[in-house]
């Protein structure tokens, strides 16, 4: 069987369990409501239901999204192409703590090594972010994203694939902003110049899936997420109503989604940034490709103006989004010894 890295052995509390509880309820959405033929009635039923959805569960599926089959597709050939490619090979285009773009294999999540491999990349081929999570820090640097030789197609299949994510990601937004009774357009104006990226993730079997993840337990700091994965499954939310660690069951051609931290400051906590892991399989690789949707650096992160009153006071003091990206990316390439940056951190 082989000894297995302590590194990656979680703690016993946070130990997967393989009896696995599948996700009953979580909702699937179907998003043809947004083509022009419907009703103003279908669309108000659809905003209902995302606003359901984010407020029970802060997960959902969508299905009739409009993202092409081929694109889905084609990012799912050059992951598997790239990850076959010999170690050496991948770590030409690594990425370390001044270029968080490339590939990486020794990932931490709460100072635990993650059971995976990673490629990353920005939907913007250059991105400005500040140089250090240091609040007196004004010094800003470019971030550029690295492509491997091979699988040549790859860069092609990762552009297409993150343009597409982020059409879908302002859709999703703007249902969001519906929902908590805002105008349509009232988040947008945040991701200008957005820094959002996607991410290629190669979960390799384990023969000791009961002790490690592929990736730990977390909450996303950006705003929206939305995931494809292939058919093995493995991503587990922690149910809001019991605490209980259950599985989102893959759905063909189906994308998950779940919202952020930053939703969640937006909405003075009506919507909450939920729980998440990964595990593993002991016979079967798995793949996904998550595009997390962020606003620009420069954007200051706190309740919405217009859900604010003296019924319902403002629950976060505002923060930089950009020093809270730089200071989340230090933790997960470096063991820091304590837990990373929360939003709870702001809370007034």
């Amino acid at each position: 069987m082989g000894e297995v890295d302590p590194a990656f052995i979680q703690a016993l509390e946070h130990q997967p369990k393989l009896d696995i509880t599948e996700a009953e309820g979580i909702p699937l959405i179907d998003l043809s409501p947004l083509n022009s033929s419907n009703t103003d009635a279908d669309l108000s039923n659809l905003v209902a239901e995302i606003g359901d959805a984010c407020k029970n569960w802060g997960f959902f599926q969508v299905i009739n999204h409009g993202v092409p089959s081929k694109c889905r597709e084609k990012i799912e050939s050059v992951a598997r192409k790239f990850f076959a490619l010999s170690k050496e090979e991948k770590k030409k285009v690594s990425k370390d703590q001044d270029n968080p773009l490339g590939y990486y294999d020794t990932e931490l999540t709460k100072n635990v090594r993650d059971w995976r491999e990673v490629f990353d990349f920005t939907l913007m081929n250059q991105v400005i972010i500040p140089a250090s999570p240091e609040p007196e820090d004004k010094e800003l640097k470019q971030l550029i994203n690295q492509w491997p030789e091979y699988p040549p197609e790859l860069r092609d299949a990762c552009e297409e694939y993150a343009a597409e994510m982020e059409k879908q990601a302002y859709k999703l937004l703007e249902l969001i902003a519906l929902s908590l009774g805002l105008p349509k357009t009232r988040l947008n104006g945040f991701f200008k110049d957005n820094n959002s990226y996607a991410r290629l993730n190669h979960y390799q079997p384990c023969h000791v899936p009961h002790l490690v993840l592929g990736l730990g337990r977390h909450k996303d700091g950006g705003a929206v997420t939305i995931l494809a994965q292939d058919d093995v499954g493995g991503l587990e939310v922690k149910r809001k109503t019991d605490g209980e660690w259950v599985l989102v069951k893959p759905t063909p051609n189906a994308f998950i989604v779940n919202v952020g931290d930053v939703i969640q400051v937006w909405s003075n906590d009506k919507y909450e940034s939920v729980e998440h892991r990964v595990m593993v399989n002991s016979e079967r690789e798995r793949f996904s490709f998550p595009f997390f949707f962020c606003p620009a650096h420069s954007t200051w992160v706190e309740p919405v103006e217009e859900l604010i009153n003296k019924d319902n006071p403002a629950k976060y003091k505002a923060y930089n989004w950009g020093k809270f990206y730089a200071n989340r990316r230090r933790s997960n390439i470096k063991k820091l010894g304590v837990e990373n940056i929360q939003i709870y951190h702001f809370r007034i």
